[in-house]
């Protein structure tokens, strides 16, 4: 297997002075302030652990497992120590130890078998309608009564046909005499991406996809849907099932090398599944240099989907005359930040300029702050420490009084969704392509 199995806890652990900056901005440190779980108290513990003074019992575990890996604690360390490295890899050493949680185990061999994850998300769709009802904002699934350990939890909308089931795999919206084409000024005809969809944008929010086709199909540019793509690796990567991330990537890297040399760029429209690729990918394998090679060789190509759409099409340009056609009242927005957009990549200003043509942007209180999914143990083990990251951030979102709530990640959408239901907030997630593609039927339609 690609990544390291002995992680250097102590080294991290001595270069920790202490200083408490992490503490302030520590998404469970902000919900508890318990001294153990915050980022100095998870490399104080991991440095005990490694000089053999405490055993990696299960109450280590609960504690390891509270971390949301939101990494605010890199982002403002003085010496950027890699916390987030430190949890992923204790919690390697926690599922050799304690083994992976049967649902847990189930969900990521589906996620290396697409075929039958299409098949599982085609009969939940079915059977769906019998215990869950639509939203009224259409996207997300409610209980139609109380339900054993969800209770009134709201998810995603579940497709009987997936996004890249949904399409042919080559698109080319304008064929070379096509008058449409000649006249449009957003031409880039010569211009092909592939799209790296990611799972939740594949099976639960289908119109973030079809929204980045209507972009492309405005901007002339060919789309290549990567239909044999599989997860990106994330949610076994934060869950400690390293066999699951190596198989994945090995798979998606293989995959990209088939057709890399046939596009411009390969974009990702989801956060989570961006710093995995971008960052995590060539982390892990940071012990195969072949691997770690193969990954570098990619990474040049493939881009947040909203970062290549404003640095490297004319979509502002486009955006900023059809808003002359406007004939409604513009509509307002707040912008959540990702924690793998903004922190991780770097990405917060290229979706908001995008967004600032056509809506009247409205900063929440604190719109770097994590909105509490935290992956697959937080959504299931500890979904009472993510119910109460929500509400705090239900309740930023409220006092803007926007149109909508956006952020290019599927799993805040989630996360989000249920906390504003919860908090009974009536106001709309729509993903930052839906609102883009939105602002196009109004103002170019």
């Amino acid at each position: 297997m690609a990544h390291f199995e002995n992680y250097d806890y102590l080294k991290t652990s001595n270069a920790c002075v202490k200083c408490g900056k992490c503490l302030p901005d520590c998404t469970i440190f902000g919900i508890n302030g318990d001294e153990a779980t915050s980022p100095r108290g998870f490399i104080d513990l991991l440095g005990a652990y490694q000089r053999k003074e405490i055993p990696l019992d299960k109450n280590a575990k609960e504690i390891f497992e509270t971390c949301f890996l939101c990494t605010t604690c890199v982002s403002v360390c003085p010496n950027s120590l890699p916390t987030d490295t430190l949890i992923e890899n204790i919690r390697y050493e926690i599922a050799q130890k304690y083994g992976i949680t049967w649902f847990k185990r189930i969900f990521f061999y589906l996620l290396k078998h697409r075929k039958l994850m299409d098949f599982g998300f085609k009969l939940g769709a079915f059977f769906a309608p019998l215990l869950y009802r639509q939203t009224k904002n259409g996207d997300s699934i409610q209980p139609r009564f109380p339900l054993p350990f969800v209770k009134n939890r709201i998810f995603g909308t579940m497709a009987q046909q997936s996004f890249l089931n949904s399409y042919p795999e080559e698109i080319n919206f304008f064929k070379s005499n096509d008058s449409a084409s000649k006249d449009s000024t957003c031409i880039q005809d010569a211009t092909k991406v592939a799209i790296f969809i990611g799972c939740l944008g594949n099976y639960n929010y289908k119109n973030v996809g079809e929204s980045l086709l209507l972009i492309l199909q405005k901007l002339g540019i060919r789309a290549k849907l990567a239909k044999k793509q599989k997860c990106c690796g994330a949610p076994a990567y934060f869950t400690g099932d390293f066999a699951s991330v190596d198989a994945l990537i090995r798979h998606n890297v293989e995959y990209f090398e088939s057709f890399i040399d046939e596009v411009d760029a390969i974009l990702i429209p989801e956060a989570t599944c961006g710093a995995m690729v971008l960052e995590d990918w060539k982390h892990f394998a940071k012990k195969d240099l072949a691997l770690q090679s193969r990954i570098e060789k990619l990474l040049p190509k493939i881009f947040m989907a909203t970062k290549y759409l404003e640095s490297k099409t004319n979509l502002v340009e486009y955006l900023k005359a059809i808003e002359k056609n406007r004939k409604s009242e513009k509509w307002s927005l707040t912008y959540h930040d990702p924690c793998h957009a903004k922190k991780v990549l770097g990405i917060y200003k290229e979706p908001r300029r995008l967004l600032e043509q056509n809506y009247h942007l409205i900063e929440m209180e604190e719109p770097s702050s994590c909105c509490g999914f935290g992956g697959v143990t937080i959504q299931t083990e500890r979904f009472a420490l993510a119910s109460k990251v929500g509400s705090k951030k239900a309740k930023m979102i409220q006092k803007t009084q926007a149109n909508f709530v956006t952020a290019e990640c599927s799993a805040c959408r989630m996360q989000l969704n249920n906390a504003l239901h919860q908090e009974q907030v009536k106001i709309a997630f729509l993903h930052p392509l839906e609102l883009i593609a939105k602002a196009i039927l109004e103002c170019d339609g």
